[in-house]
């Protein structure tokens, strides 16, 4: 006889679901003012050459030990203000101190003193990288307090992106506006220096990203203030079960889903973080196309055009199919779109100007066929990506009440911060990746900018980080989601013994007796 559940699900308020992926947008904010720039600020500025590249990817290995340890810290933690916040407000305060020491404080060490500002950059940029997985891991841990409901988790991405526009959105508009106030150009107008090689654009743009994420992180803090309590807590709520460090490893060997998402969420974040990268954009638009200051901006707001109406799709997709298929579909067009973008790269002449982008304003010329074909496929493959980029967030939460569905665990800090190291080592190899890429194919040692001369080697360098690389990572996504196995009547069904185990337990059964007699056939797949 089937046992009938109380398969009430937890769901967020309107302004809790708004509110709380406000925390993905105030982390972005140093996405962009550090991960963007770091590297060009090192070789720049402190005259650290390619060691900052190779750092930032040193680091975030490194960050491998720290991770799991600050997962375990998140799931063991319960204080009067819950077991996110604490989190989100150290991760904060943390990393507006270090973004502080890093752009502002250290180019006053004088050259003289090399040595120091090799050890002051490694220090300050590993206390920032604490700091970003404090805050980071919070946004993929959180949305199983949140809300469980499967027609919400899908709107996390939309409101995720409202945030990423408030905060990421924001600095990509306005660091290149400052950088372009402290351009050194001739009398034709060409730039000699750029303007990333001023210590005043970093002093600049610093408290401006700063002021931005600490508002976005108070929103988002209110936003979970009501669910971040033990109530929420998995199965077991405040009888939760502590997990030992030493299980993890046989936790996450045996969640196959998890498994796959993280390589997915490492081809989603590769793609991004490789074709958004602020060097290999200087040099496209810069360098190949002539004209940084007049295509950089109309470029960047078509992309966020383009995406909105594949957002309102990918979430009316997970809402009807789940979030696997909606990844796979929109993924798919990305993928199909950059073959039309690689060709146009390939075919692009820097000294035909109907063979390059142009628009007419700004110094620029009439736009051509070419131009017109660009925005067409550019606009659709990035509007399709940019919408699924951060699809594999939500998707984590499905992936943790799977593991409470398998073995009972809460654990969603472990969950968070393994996906946080994937996040975070995918986007340092990121820059690394586009500093050895410019040495092999161009042979220059230093970042290029949008006063270097153009030659082949640098048009070969970015047709391969802004297309090739990409669509690899795109193919390792969909390569990955063709086993996953979390669709959406999946979790359905997921959802359903979870609330009738977590009923049973609240009535005096044991966790142990709860996962043994409630399971799918007991209590019936919808």
């Amino acid at each position: 006889m089937s046992q009938e559940p109380n398969t009430t699900l937890n769901r967020a308020k309107p302004y809790q679901l708004m509110l709380f992926p406000l925390n993905n947008g105030a982390t972005n904010v140093y996405f962009v003012l550090i991960l963007s720039y770091v590297a060009q600020f090192g070789s720049s500025i402190l005259k650290l050459g390619m060691f900052a590249s190779i750092m930032v990817t040193v680091m975030r290995v490194a960050d491998a030990v720290t991770d799991p340890i600050i997962g375990a810290m998140m799931d063991r933690t319960s204080t009067k203000i819950g077991k996110f916040r604490p989190f989100m407000i150290l991760g904060s305060a943390v990393m507006a101190v270090s973004v502080v020491a890093l752009y502002v404080l250290l180019p006053f060490i004088p050259e003289s003193m090399m040595w120091l500002r090799y050890v002051a950059f490694v220090v300050v940029y590993f206390v920032w990288v604490i700091g970003y997985t404090f805050q980071t891991s919070c946004t993929r841990a959180g949305q199983t307090v949140l809300t469980n409901d499967p027609n919400q988790r899908p709107m996390f991405t939309i409101f995720n992106t409202v945030g990423s526009l408030l905060g990421m959105g924001v600095m990509q508009f306005m660091i290149p506006l400052v950088k372009g106030m402290y351009d050194v150009k001739d009398a034709a107008g060409n730039v000699i220096t750029s303007g990333y090689a001023d210590p005043m654009v970093y002093r600049i743009i610093t408290p401006i990203g700063i002021a931005i994420s600490v508002f976005l992180t108070i929103l988002a803090i209110i936003g979970i203030a009501e669910k971040d309590n033990p109530k929420y807590y998995g199965i077991g709520g405040e009888k939760q079960e502590k997990v030992k460090l030493s299980e993890y490893v046989e936790i996450i060997k045996n969640n196959k889903p998890m498994q796959r998402l993280m390589v997915a969420g490492a081809g989603c974040k590769l793609a991004l973080a490789i074709a958004t990268n602020t060097t290999v954009l200087l040099a496209l638009y810069g360098i190949l196309m002539g004209n940084y200051n007049s295509l950089y901006l109309p470029m960047m707001v078509l992309g966020y055009v383009c995406a909105v109406p594949f957002f309102l799709l990918s979430m009316r997709t997970s809402q009807k199919l789940g979030q696997r298929a909606s990844l796979v579909r929109y993924v798919s067009v990305a993928l199909v779109c950059y073959v039309g973008v690689l060709a146009l790269m390939l075919f692009s002449d820097h000294g035909t100007p109907a063979l390059m982008l142009s628009f007419p304003f700004n110094g620029g010329g009439a736009i051509n066929l070419y131009t017109i074909l660009f925005i067409a496929f550019f606009g659709i493959g990035y509007g399709a990506y940019y919408a699924t980029a951060d699809m594999p967030i939500p998707m984590v939460a499905d992936c943790s009440d799977y593991e409470t569905y398998r073995s009972g665990k809460y654990i969603p800090g472990i969950m968070g911060t393994l996906f946080s190291l994937v996040d975070k080592l995918v986007s340092s190899l990121a820059q690394t990746l586009v500093a050895f890429i410019f040495l092999i194919c161009a042979g220059l040692h230093e970042l290029p900018d949008d006063g270097t001369p153009y030659s082949g080697g640098i048009k070969v360098a970015v047709i391969v980080m802004f297309c090739i690389i990409p669509m690899l990572a795109w193919a390792a996504t969909l390569l990955a989601m063709k086993g996953y196995s979390l669709t959406g009547e999946k979790m359905k069904t997921i959802q359903a013994v979870n609330a009738a185990r977590k009923e049973a337990v609240a009535g005096g059964m044991s966790l142990g007796q709860a996962m043994e007699s409630i399971t799918d056939e007991t209590v019936g797949k919808k």
